[in-house]
């Protein structure tokens, strides 16, 4: 660890040579801001000058613009820099422009002569991390929905401004990027009217991006967002919201403080595990890590307690002192996954490592579900559930640039059900109705009475004018509409239900792309509906490789088969031996694509002489090559997993 004199050298010398600080790195950040101090007494804020609230939007509509404008008005950050996501701490939400991980940072504002600690959650936009909107939400007791003026009131914000009134929130309507052009203020304004019922009066005119308007967001959020209900006379008991892990220092825990107080060497009892530690270290994000000696009810920060395994670190759970006695909070509803798929390390001996790796990012993402998995061609590996295929994607690609933890990524598919008949068979089975995640553990048709295929209800904001393309789309996946409601002139709300299968995959891309990146699309889980589902399994030259076989409506098996076929083809490089893609469903091929061997000239040493030396030479070759293409191993790139799903 670098520090004092020679960190400022160091530093001096870094940005001379590279052109930038050397505090975008955090492990050289925490050294030099463990000197700060808080500039207030955390005591002096009781319960009725707190605030606890977060930002949610539709992806886009910018949630994290406004957080930096808000962390500069307030001093947390300086306005001499150019802040642009600086609670997008991650690499992979810089790489794509979107943040994956809600953010939580502590800020001091004055208002009518008193202080005031607001305490701010910026939560993703996409749908895909729904659970992050969801557990931060269960910390808050109000939120911003933030509304770009431009794009108008999209599915996600209807999403999300329902998940705000289940939680039983304030809303403060926000119309962001009025700077623009084309924004369009008044219709937006109508739209919020006529969808959630809110006073044109009460909706609040910004630009994130200039600063316009952010201190009539402070006024509102004290006004209209009530304090914590928790009382600081009462034991002590905390929400676990969020978690985090550090090598050197063990699981970093984020809570919510609901009762009492909080202070460095006390001991807490977690309600979940029942074990028990010792405060090492509290503090607040502010936006970084900034140690305080103790934290009161209403307040969030963190604490360290030596805690060494992820796995006792349980979000939504209760923490308590030890020896007293309180009730548990509330638990937070747990995530339901919808897309599953078979990780593999792309060594086999670094088993161990990925282990540990996806044990310490689950801390950080507790949406996935992990079961162990073998694979006779991939060794031992794990079958992961995620939220949706964005989700996987994001998941895979913090294993590689956190922990350099390089995977190969099986099919992605949903959970189906079926249900088994005969007593033998529900006894080798475990019950009448199993749930398959796999489709190597796809039971023979023979045995099943009833396939269930998973459903959602999906929300599509389009403007009218792309109705019949719209239309066209979802009746191409199966779905059926369920209505439409005109929100404006332009502005068609269309909800439809869907196959959960037909939409994880490219749907929302094609759906961008028939309406010129203007329709909107959410969807929630709606349960099972009777269907009829066949497996299909992929041979490469005759054998039969288990981890592309998917399983599909029994209508769309020879359509989705050839597709699968000539997405291999294009993924699969050519081999000096022909190479036979097929799709069989119960021994009969539906489908079939060939890849041609690579042309090697045998012929090019001779210069002259009897050709029958030179039909000598290709009859060797062609032996060769059947042999080659009985025994050779068929290379398959990691992304050919990914890709064969995408029409």
């Amino acid at each position: 660890m670098i520090t004092g004199y020679r960190y400022s050298i160091f530093s001096m010398l870094f940005k001379k040579c590279c052109g930038s600080e050397i505090t975008r790195w955090p492990w050289v950040r925490f050294s030099s801001r463990r000197k700060e101090k808080l500039k207030f007494d955390l005591k002096k804020f009781p319960g009725k000058y707190i605030r606890n609230f977060g930002i949610i939007a539709h992806i886009d509509h910018g949630k994290s613009t406004l957080s930096d404008r808000l962390m500069e008005f307030t001093g947390n950050i300086s306005k001499q820099n150019k802040n642009e996501q600086v609670l997008d701490k991650l690499q992979v939400e810089r790489e794509r422009g979107i943040t994956v991980k809600a953010q939580t940072v502590s800020l001091f504002y004055d208002y009518d002569g008193q202080h005031y600690l607001l305490n701010l959650i910026d939560t993703p936009g996409h749908v895909d991390f729904i659970f992050e909107v969801n557990r931060s939400l269960a910390a808050c007791e109000g939120v911003i929905l933030l509304v770009d003026a431009n794009q108008g009131v999209q599915a996600q914000t209807v999403a999300n401004f329902n998940l705000a009134r289940s939680h039983h929130l304030a809303v403060i309507p926000v119309l962001n990027k009025i700077d623009l052009k084309n924004a369009k203020p008044d219709d937006v304004s109508n739209q919020l009217t006529a969808l959630f019922g809110i006073d044109k009066e009460e909706i609040l005119k910004v630009s994130a991006k200039y600063g316009t308007g952010i201190e009539k967001i402070f006024r509102s959020i004290i006004e209209k967002i009530p304090p914590p209900r928790g009382d600081l006379q009462k034991p002590f008991r905390a929400l676990l919201y969020d978690s985090w892990y550090s090598q050197y220092r063990g699981v970093i825990c984020l809570i919510m403080v609901i009762d009492g107080a909080l202070s460095v060497g006390d001991e807490v009892t977690s309600f979940s595990t029942g074990c028990t530690y010792e405060i090492k270290e509290l503090g607040i994000l502010y936006p970084d890590e900034l140690p305080v000696t103790e934290l009161f009810s209403g307040q969030a920060g963190y604490f360290i307690a030596n805690i060494k395994n992820p796995k006792e670190a349980v979000i939504g759970d209760t923490w308590y002192k030890k020896c007293s006695v309180v009730e548990p909070l509330p638990k937070i509803n747990p995530s339901k996954p919808m897309v599953f798929a078979g990780i593999f390390p792309s060594d086999q001996s670094r088993t161990q490592d990925l282990r540990k790796a996806i044990e310490k990012l689950i801390l950080n993402d507790p949406s996935v579900s992990v079961s162990p998995e073998t694979s006779p061609a991939l060794g031992s590996g794990w079958r992961l559930g995620f939220l949706g295929l964005l989700h996987m994607e994001v998941f895979c690609q913090r294993l590689d640039q956190e922990f350099d933890a390089q995977v190969i990524v099986t099919t992605p598919g949903v959970p189906y059900k079926v249900k088994i008949k005969g007593e033998k068979n529900i006894k080798a089975y475990g019950g009448e109705e199993i749930t398959i995640t796999n489709p190597l553990k796809f039971p023979d048709p023979n045995i099943i009475s009833e396939y269930f295929e998973p459903m959602v209800l999906g929300t599509i904001i389009t403007p009218a004018e792309f109705y019949s393309e719209v239309l066209k789309l979802c009746m191409a996946r199966r779905a059926e509409q369920k209505s439409v409601q005109n929100v404006d002139d332009r502005t068609l709300i269309l909800v439809y239900k869907f196959p959960m299968s037909e939409i994880i995959t490219d749907f929302f891309n094609e759906l961008k792309s028939i309406s010129s990146g203007f329709a909107s699309f959410d969807y929630e889980e709606i349960g099972y509906e009777k269907s009829h589902l066949t497996k299909v399994d992929i041979l490469l030259n005759g054998k039969i490789v288990e981890e592309l076989s998917f399983i599909t409506h029994s209508s769309q098996v020879n359509d989705v088969s050839r597709k699968i076929c000539m997405r291999l083809k294009e993924n699969i490089e050519p081999h000096l031996f022909l190479i036979a893609i097929q799709a069989c469903v119960r021994g009969k091929v539906v489908a079939r694509e060939t890849i041609k061997a690579l042309k090697k000239n045998v012929t090019a040493k001779l210069y002259g002489g009897d050709v029958t030396r030179r039909m000598k030479l290709l009859q060797r070759q062609k032996e060769g090559k059947k042999t080659m293409r009985m025994i050779g191993n068929i290379e398959i790139g990691r992304s050919a997993f990914i890709n064969i799903l995408k029409r």
